[in-house]
């Protein structure tokens, strides 16, 4: 969570230019949010692709640890899913509030 945080942390500062030239020209607080929520779910959603792809080949030579239990559980593999989804929102949410409170005239004067 705190990795993924720092990540669209760090993108949003460096988009303050970017974001500042949005709202000037008439984005909202709520398109921005979104802007930058999406851009944490686009990052998870690749993590979790690669992540079921990788456990699922992980679990063919766990198989032999496994008792009483199948090493493709539909369940676990989709509560760890959502769970990531869960989480992403929540590191997403800071910095795309952040982002939604960046004055368009102070973001523009550094340039």
């Amino acid at each position: 969570m705190i990795g993924l945080y720092g990540v669209v942390a760090y993108t949003v500062a460096q988009r303050t230019h970017e974001i500042g030239v949005r709202m000037a020209m008439g984005a909202d607080k709520l398109d921005i949010q979104w802007m930058v929520l999406a851009r944490g779910l686009r990052l998870t959603a690749a993590g979790i692709a690669l992540g079921l792809i990788l456990s699922g080949l992980a679990a063919r030579f766990l198989r032999s640890f496994l008792y009483g239990i199948s090493p493709f559980d539909p369940v676990a593999f989709t509560g760890a899913a959502l769970a990531w989804v869960i989480i992403a929102m929540l590191a997403s949410y800071l910095p795309a509030r952040r982002a939604a409170r960046v004055d368009p005239a102070i973001s523009l004067r550094y340039e």
